[in-house]
């Protein structure tokens, strides 16, 4: 929504530059991993090995057994919170974020509804979790017990059902870099040794995490990041503790009065990013990072493709196979971008363990 009152302008670089300084992207942080997590609100973590790569371009340092042994010890753990998404986030966030997103979990009940005619969800709630607090189980072991119950009920809809109602968190060693292992499911209480469920984080607090790791935004921004709406009155109440500005559209942008502006011509290095990464899904405008003109070619059907960022913008996909990197681009980058390209490769290789030296190959350009 445009503002009808006259705030500063950030422009599309003053944005993108604000938003790689709280990502961790304009620089590598000197932060441990469990820091890292806890100040990007969680990880994007359909996939095993993107918040892996998240940290690698994020952290100074940073190798996969850090984040592996923060799983290991349940440090950190995997769950659906925003976005019905499954994110991997510190202990203290699973046990406080996912009852603040509670009630868009239960809405997305609500559309299976003609499925679970005749489910008590309360019922329901409770055998699935004894079922799953006896021991970790995987979903169709859920879902075989709940059509024990209900046996006229949709398969589907009844383990919507028990992921929306219930908290489950993927146990290791799902989730653990070198590590294969089915998903199997408790409740993040049980896995956090029987800690009882906790409140939800205040909103107030949350809009404020979000303005530290993806600000300046709107409130529509925060709003698609949660997957929640009717956010407008907690940006209200912070109103007279914010910096206020709008974008080129007019659109209201709030902003911690402390947190890093950058000046719009600062170098921002190219950095690998995975699959899912969160800074190209949380925002509502995505021009900050995304050319309007390549929206989408992220995706391939609903398959998401590793991306590469040049001058800080979206500027082509990437892969590897063993040390060998393969970059296609989506515009014409000069001589010196391509080495700084290779030479970004080289730490990812290493540090990820491909082994050899890394080769890059640049792809044809997308027109």
């Amino acid at each position: 929504m445009a503002s009808r009152t006259t705030h500063p302008v950030l422009d599309t670089r003053a944005l993108n530059r604000a938003t790689l300084a709280r990502q961790l992207l304009l620089s590598r942080a000197e932060m441990s991993a469990r820091d890292a997590v806890g100040h990007l609100l969680g990880l994007q973590a359909q996939n095993v090995k993107p918040p892996y790569f998240q940290l690698h371009a994020r952290l100074a340092g940073f190798l996969p057994a850090e984040l592996a042994g923060l799983m290991e010890s349940r440090d950190v753990v995997r769950m659906v919170t925003m976005r019905s998404t499954i994110h991997t986030h510190t202990a203290h966030d699973a046990l406080t974020l996912r009852p603040l997103v509670q009630p868009a979990r239960d809405r997305e009940v609500a559309y299976f509804r003609k499925g679970l005619a005749g489910v008590d969800l309360g019922s329901l709630a409770e055998r699935s979790r004894v079922f799953v607090e006896a021991e970790p189980r995987t979903m169709a072991e859920i879902r075989g017990e709940l059509l024990r119950h209900w046996p006229d009920a949709d398969p589907q809809s009844l383990s919507v059902a028990a992921r929306c109602l219930l908290p489950l968190v993927q146990v290791t060693p799902r989730g653990v870099w070198g590590r294969s292992g089915q998903v199997r499911l408790t409740t993040v209480e049980s896995w956090l040794g029987g800690r009882p469920a906790a409140p939800a984080q205040p909103v107030d607090d949350v809009v404020r995490r979000y303005l530290a790791a993806f600000g300046p935004a709107s409130v529509k921004d925060m709003q698609l990041w949660a997957g929640l709406t009717r956010l407008k009155d907690a940006f209200e109440r912070l109103r007279p503790e914010l910096d206020v500005f709008q974008d080129e559209n007019g659109v209201e942008l709030f902003d911690l009065p402390d947190a890093p502006r950058p000046d719009p011509g600062t170098p921002a290095p190219p950095r690998f990013l995975p699959e899912f990464d969160n800074l190209l899904l949380s925002h509502a405008d995505r021009s900050r990072v995304v050319d309007p003109a390549i929206k989408g070619r992220t995706w391939t059907g609903n398959q998401a493709h590793r991306t590469l960022l040049v001058d800080g913008f979206l500027a082509g996909l990437w892969k590897t196979e063993g040390p060998a990197v393969t970059v296609e681009l989506f515009r014409k980058v000069s001589a010196a971008e391509k080495e700084e390209i290779a030479a970004e490769a080289e730490p990812l290789v290493a540090a990820m363990g491909e082994g050899g030296s890394a080769s890059v190959r640049f792809g044809s350009i997308h027109g």
